[in-house]
C-alpha cells in the first residue's frame, strides 16, 4: 500500500479553503496536513515539515502564488487555483501539476490529483505508471421524509429538483420529499455537484450529455439557468467522464 500524498491549501479566500478541503476529503490518498491564508505562514510550514502537494492561490496578497514556488523545494508539486485564466501560461512554464480555474467543481479537482497521483516521485525511478487509484467515498446522509430518517448517499443522488421549501431528491432507484432549501443542501454536498439552474442541483458524474441550454442524465434533461452558464460549461467541459468540445 502506498504511504498517503501529504498536501496543504494556500488561499486568501476562506470560501475557497472550505470547498477544496472538502475535494480533498473524498480523496483517500490525500492526507491534508494544514491550511493557510497567510503564504508566509504557509512557507515556514514547509521549511518545517516535507509536504508532497500544494493547492495554491495564484492572486494573493504580500506574495503571489507565481512568486511562492520559485521558494519550494524541487520535488514539491504544485496545483494552482485562481479565478483568472489569463494567469494559465505562465503558470505552465513554472511546471506546476495543473491549474485549476475557480469555482472548482470535484471532477476537474479529482482529474488535477490523478494526473499528480500519476507522476513519478522524487524518490522512486520513472517507470509505468500505477493504475489510477479509484475514487471512492461513502459520504451520506439522513433526510427527515415523513417523521421517517431516510438515509442517502451522497453518489447515489442522479440530482435534486427545488419545491420552495422543500426538495425533491432523485437517485438512482427513488425519489423522496423533504422540507429544506435547495441552496443550503448545495452548501454540503461535494464539490461534483452543479446548480444549473435556481430549481436544479445535478451530480456532475452522472450527467450523459449536455448542450448549452440543458444536461441530460440519461432521459432526463435539466435546464441550465443564463446566470450559471459559465460556471455549468467550464464544469462539464472538463470533467473526465465527459468528451472536452
Amino acid at each position: 500500500m502506498t504511504s498517503p500524498i501529504s498536501c496543504i491549501i494556500i488561499d486568501d479566500e476562506p470560501l475557497a479553503i472550505r470547498l477544496l478541503r472538502a475535494h480533498v476529503a473524498q480523496v483517500p490518498q490525500l492526507e491534508l496536513l494544514d491550511t493557510f491564508e497567510n503564504p508566509v505562514e504557509a512557507l515556514a510550514f514547509i521549511r518545517s515539515k516535507p509536504v508532497d502537494l500544494l493547492f495554491l492561490d495564484i492572486q494573493m496578497p504580500v506574495i503571489t502564488g507565481l512568486e511562492f514556488v520559485r521558494t519550494l523545494p524541487p520535488a514539491t508539486k504544485v496545483i494552482f487555483s485562481t479565478a483568472y485564466r489569463e494567469f494559465a501560461v505562465e503558470s505552465y512554464e513554472r511546471d506546476v501539476g495543473d491549474y485549476l480555474v475557480k469555482p472548482i467543481t470535484f471532477a476537474r479537482f479529482y482529474q488535477a490529483v490523478n494526473k499528480v497521483l500519476l507522476l513519478p516521485t522524487a524518490t522512486a525511478p520513472a517507470s509505468a505508471p500505477e493504475k489510477a487509484a479509484v475514487l471512492t467515498t461513502e459520504a451520506y446522509r439522513y433526510f427527515n421524509v415523513n417523521k421517517k430518517h431516510v438515509k442517502i448517499r451522497y453518489d447515489d443522488i442522479a440530482y435534486v429538483e427545488s419545491l420552495k421549501d422543500y426538495i425533491r431528491i432523485h437517485t438512482n432507484d427513488k425519489e423522496i420529499v423533504t422540507r429544506e432549501k435547495i441552496s443550503d443542501l448545495a452548501e454540503e454536498l461535494p464539490g461534483h455537484f452543479l446548480r444549473t439552474h435556481r430549481s436544479f442541483l445535478v451530480n456532475s458524474l452522472k450527467v450523459t450529455a449536455f448542450t448549452a441550454h440543458d444536461v441530460e442524465i440519461g432521459e432526463i434533461v435539466i435546464p441550465i439557468g443564463v446566470s450559471y452558464k459559465m460556471a455549468v460549461m467550464e464544469a462539464l467541459k472538463y470533467s473526465p467522464r465527459l468528451p472536452s468540445f
